[in-house]
């Protein structure tokens, strides 16, 4: 056994293919207008060809690029860190490793991919991209990628986090990124929202549509739109988390996990972890896989899997998702990086083959959750990780009752150095639970109920 506390890897041990989980879990199409699947052609006005082609591909293995991987040695490989002080906290017998992704420039996981759509981005002839953001982690990634590659970045980032993380802002502004508030009076969709609702805190399926609508109308053609999370190319490009996850488990002395875990939102950190692992139990290993999302938007535990669009303005295709509804608006919790009607058609299709289990969890337990790691391990997690924390610390405490010891693996998907407001109201007493009623649920459902199903 290596006694070490943690384990990295070389710069050539690192990964020089991704994952794509699409080869080995069939998903059904994404349909357009016409209830039809969609073809490339369709998805040309949004994205590059090269992205389009990784986004329909079910290769299993997909190279790197070398100068892809030159931008990812600046802070990859990221170490794997096995949590002593934490098992002794909650006197477990388990081992939990974490995977530590807060080293990156932007403090996440979100460089993985958003160096890799910048650069196809400017492979193809691109000088300018639009995106959307929640809590900030998704433009500030953006805003560095672009910035490594002379490409202008224009964010819109859901109103209530612009409101509580000004600090994001100012890092996108840094990195070259523009940051505006989302509704906005930039475009139709955001025009639209204010005159219906002027107060409205936002949603990620609104901020979607301004930066969807800003790309496709550009008069040059020079602008295309980047989303960090949902789509299968993204998922792709973060498939290198898990797998130097594996390569260090077995320095660690484990031939595989017990239990592996990621917070979800719209599947990102989640599936970069995850699926590479989710191969190995399509061949046969037995692991658990958890999906841990908050209770105020519990898209993988309480919605329907559908077919669903993945904005408000309806300008993405149709997709097969488990979905509150596309016009949904999220309680404003301090997990701006979970506040997503939907969930990744790779990350729904897993649950419905049975590959995943998911837990919705309150933000009190996640805030105290992240505390006794911050106050153990040193790191003062994302409030978004907090939810992966709180999962970790049920299944350490069901291996001590259980009396067994169990191997496991969580992504540390980023820091919370930007998110302090949510830990001072957690602290002072200031922040409540929220779970979202059925009949909340129900209601956005009516936007859904005539789109196509899915069969299950």
């Amino acid at each position: 056994m290596n006694a070490s506390k943690k384990v990295f890897l070389s710069d050539a041990e690192m990964p020089r293919q991704w994952y794509n989980l699409a080869a080995d879990v069939p998903m059904q199409p994404h349909l357009g207008p016409d209830s039809q699947p969609i073809t490339p052609e369709m998805l040309a006005p949004v994205f590059p060809m090269n992205i389009i082609d990784q986004e329909m591909s079910t290769e299993r293995w997909i190279d790197i690029p070398d100068e892809i991987m030159g931008m990812l040695a600046r802070w990859r490989p990221t170490p794997l860190v096995r949590a002593t002080a934490l098992e002794a906290a909650i006197d477990t017998p388990a081992k939990i490793y974490y995977k530590n992704e807060s080293v990156s420039p932007a403090g996440s996981h979100k460089p993985n991919t958003a160096v890799a759509q910048a650069w196809y981005n400017k492979q193809f002839g691109i000088k300018r991209i639009t995106t959307e953001t929640g809590a900030g982690q998704w433009g500030s990634a953006l805003s560095f990628a672009c910035s490594l590659l002379g490409l202008e970045c224009k964010v819109f980032m859901v109103r209530v986090s612009f409101d509580q993380k000004p600090f994001r802002k100012m890092m996108m502004q840094t990195w070259g990124g523009t940051c505006v508030p989302s509704p906005s009076p930039e475009t139709n969709a955001g025009r639209q929202i204010l005159q219906e609702f002027p107060d409205t805190p936002g949603s990620l399926g609104i901020a979607i549509s301004e930066a969807i609508e800003q790309a496709v109308t550009d008069p040059k053609g020079e602008t295309r739109y980047a989303l960090g999370s949902v789509l299968n190319h993204v998922m792709l490009h973060q498939s290198i988390i898990g797998l130097e996850t594996k390569e260090q488990l077995k320095k660690f002395g484990e031939r595989q996990p017990d239990v592996v875990i990621g917070c979800a939102g719209g599947g990102s950190n989640f599936a970069g972890l995850a699926f590479p692992f989710i191969h190995d139990v399509i061949n046969g290993d037995k692991i658990k896989v958890v999906a841990a999302e908050p209770t105020s938007c519990p898209t993988l535990t309480k919605a329907p899997f559908t077919y669903d669009h993945g904005d408000v303005a309806k300008m993405t295709p149709l997709m097969p998702m488990h979905s509150l509804g596309h016009t949904f608006i999220p309680a404003p919790i301090h997990s701006g990086g979970l506040r997503y009607h939907g969930m990744a058609p790779l990350v729904s299709a897993a649950v419905q083959a049975g590959f995943i289990d998911a837990v919705a969890l309150h933000q009190k337990e996640c805030f105290e959750s992240g505390i006794l790691f911050a106050r153990t391990e040193g790191i003062i997690p994302a409030p978004e990780t907090n939810h992966a924390i709180a999962a970790t610390i049920r299944e350490a405490k069901l291996a001590k009752e259980e009396g067994k010891e169990k191997v496991i693996v969580f992504n540390l998907s980023g820091h919370g150095m930007m998110d302090l407001l949510g830990y001072e109201k957690y602290l002072s007493g200031n922040l409540e639970d929220y779970e979202l009623p059925m009949e909340v649920i129900e209601r956005y459902q009516n936007v859904i109920k005539n789109h196509p199903q899915p069969t299950q």
